[in-house]
C-alpha cells in the first residue's frame, strides 16, 4: 500500500474512533475542515506532526496496514446532535 492512502485510511479510522468530526479535528490540529477531508480521501499530502497530538495517538498508528478485505472506516452521523430536553426550556417556562 502506498503511504498517502495508508495515512488517509488511518486518519479516518482514528478520527471516527474518537468520535470527532472533520471540523473538530481541523480545529484541534490547526487545519481547515476541507483540508482534513482531502487528506482522508488521499488527495492531499500532509505532514502529520500535529495530527497525533490532536487525536491522542502516536505517529506509528498512521502506518498500520489494514487486513486484506478490511472495510473502510465508517463515517460520522451527519447533522447536529439533538438537543437535550433540558436545553429546550423556553424563557416562558422558567420561573
Amino acid at each position: 500500500m502506498r503511504v498517502r492512502p495508508l495515512v488517509a485510511w488511518n486518519l479516518r479510522r482514528l478520527r471516527v474512533a474518537k468520535n470527532l468530526t472533520q471540523e473538530v479535528l481541523g480545529l484541534l490540529a490547526g487545519f481547515e475542515q476541507s483540508y482534513v477531508g482531502r487528506i482522508e480521501r488521499g488527495r492531499e499530502n500532509t505532514t502529520i506532526e500535529s495530527l497525533p497530538d490532536a487525536l491522542g495517538s502516536t505517529v506509528s498508528e498512521f502506518f498500520i496496514v489494514p487486513a486484506p478485505g478490511a472495510e473502510r472506516p465508517g463515517t460520522m452521523r451527519r447533522g447536529r446532535k439533538p438537543k437535550q430536553a433540558c436545553d429546550r426550556v423556553s424563557a416562558r417556562d422558567e420561573p
